[in-house]
């Protein structure tokens, strides 16, 4: 098995959300084991493994170091940009099974779209869950913008939305992982985006954790700015035309730029996240 080690998100080296990709060709998946060991080894927050189906389409499966997730957006960034600098596919537009159901993948020269899974608003929360929440972060609730509220949403992985009023505020905070996995259990979320408005050509800035499934905090993250898209689209905050740019990573020293598009389709939303990514390593499983 070939695989490649590609920061997404990033047109930068030893920047942005690395991930794994192992490329299967048209063989079959591997053993669940094998492919959860495989990103351990690794130690990404995700891995990729990419199983060509037909002549444009695709079956791909994600592994954290802990276990299988249904969808991650910076990872199909990356597998897609694999897939296109070893020459395996060409510029154009792919079909794509994931659990999180069937998407379309559009490869550009310089950059990969994908479509998120249909937004899906979850539950949102009380004033004492809010305190517990922030709490968390080493936050209170006046760290919380006065017309913005937590909310899980949806787009392939459901993550709680959490505001705050500015990027001190972001910066300041500090999670307590055991609190965090606890509440991400409870909620039956994968983890936390936090986020604030931006300005000019920035929409927001975020931080993203999962301690829950072994990633304590992600440089880029797709199917949460894809939720956060559709979050800030229902309050008017984006429109339902141009390209909205988050930025991510920079407490990590990562920075990355995820760029989403929202169209509306007889009163249905519809979400794809794009970005670019650039290979750093590859190597041979023997």
């Amino acid at each position: 098995m070939r695989f490649y080690v590609a920061d997404a998100f990033t047109a930068r080296p030893f920047s942005g959300n690395q991930a794994g990709v192992v490329s299967l060709g048209e063989g079959p998946f591997p053993e669940e084991a094998l492919m959860r060991a495989l990103a351990g080894e690794l130690k990404h927050s995700e891995t990729a493994f990419a199983r060509r189906t037909g002549e444009q389409c695709f079956h791909i499966r994600y592994f954290t170091p802990a276990e299988e997730v249904d969808l991650c957006g910076h990872a199909t960034i990356a597998a897609f940009t694999a897939l296109r600098e070893t020459g395996e596919i060409p510029a154009g537009s792919f079909a794509l099974h994931t659990r999180s159901g069937d998407l379309e993948v559009t490869v550009e020269p310089d950059a990969v779209w994908m479509d998120m899974a249909p937004p899906a608003e979850g539950r949102t929360f009380s004033a004492d869950e809010q305190a517990e929440l922030y709490a968390a972060y080493g936050l209170s609730p006046s760290d919380r913008p006065e017309n913005l509220e937590p909310q899980a949403v949806s787009t392939g992985l459901l993550d709680i939305l959490l505001p705050v009023r500015d990027r001190a505020a972001l910066n300041r905070a500090e999670q307590n992982e055991a609190e965090v996995c606890r509440l991400s259990e409870g909620y039956g979320v994968v983890g936390v985006h936090m986020f604030c408005l931006g300005a000019g050509d920035v929409t927001a800035y975020c931080r993203n954790f999962a301690p829950l499934y072994a990633i304590p905090e992600e440089a880029a993250t797709g199917t949460s700015n894809g939720a956060l898209t559709f979050y800030l689209h229902r309050r008017g905050l984006v429109s339902g035309s141009g390209v909205n740019r988050f930025l991510q990573g920079e407490k990590m020293g990562k920075p990355s730029e995820i760029l989403s598009r929202l169209t509306e389709e007889r009163g249905t939303a519809k979400v794809r996240i794009g970005g670019r990514a650039v290979l750093t390593l590859r190597g041979e499983v023997l």
